[in-house]
């Protein structure tokens, strides 16, 4: 291991000491859904959602402030009602605006994606978090990966992973 490894390495615990995250923003297609949309002839109809990642999610709520964001326009009702029964807020941003939207936060912000947009945002976050499925460039440049796929306790799997690491419980 190198000296600037070392340093690095460092750094990056005495960071996750100081600052605790304020703010958890998840994608939901590939995160919290299966990332698979079911179509028949009029067009989408369905998403699939696991059944385990809402207890995490209550878990961490006290500690951290939780959104979701999606780009999938024509799906998007599915995803509102999905996250606003878990009793959290969800943003319609699409792929091509999500550098823009994650520039007005603090660096304190935590984000769990799967595809190749959010690896991008993975470098300009505190943190980040792929589900196990993700594509390789999101698991390449993510601060911890799942060992869970999405919409099958990836979420709930990276709730307690931040429990455990930023709030020491």
């Amino acid at each position: 291991m190198t000296i600037i490894k070392k340093y690095l390495d460092l750094r990056y615990e005495m960071k996750d000491r100081i600052i605790k995250p304020s703010q958890f923003i998840l994608d939901v297609d590939g995160v919290l859904s299966s990332g698979q949309f079911l179509y028949d002839s009029s067009g989408k109809q369905y998403k699939i959602f696991g059944a385990h990642d809402n207890e995490g999610l209550k878990l961490i709520s006290s500690h951290i402030k939780i959104s979701f964001i999606s780009a999938d326009s024509r799906g998007f009702e599915i995803s509102k009602k999905r996250v606003e029964d878990l009793g959290f807020e969800i943003s319609l941003i699409g792929e091509d605006k999500r550098e823009d939207f994650f520039e007005k936060f603090n660096d304190d912000v935590v984000f769990m994606g799967d595809g190749y947009t959010d690896s991008l945002i993975f470098d300009k976050v505190f943190y980040s978090i792929a589900p196990k499925n993700a594509i390789s460039y999101a698991i390449e440049r993510a601060d911890f990966v799942t060992n869970s796929n999405a919409a099958e306790g990836a979420v709930f799997e990276a709730c307690m992973h931040l429990k455990e690491k930023f709030f020491n419980e």
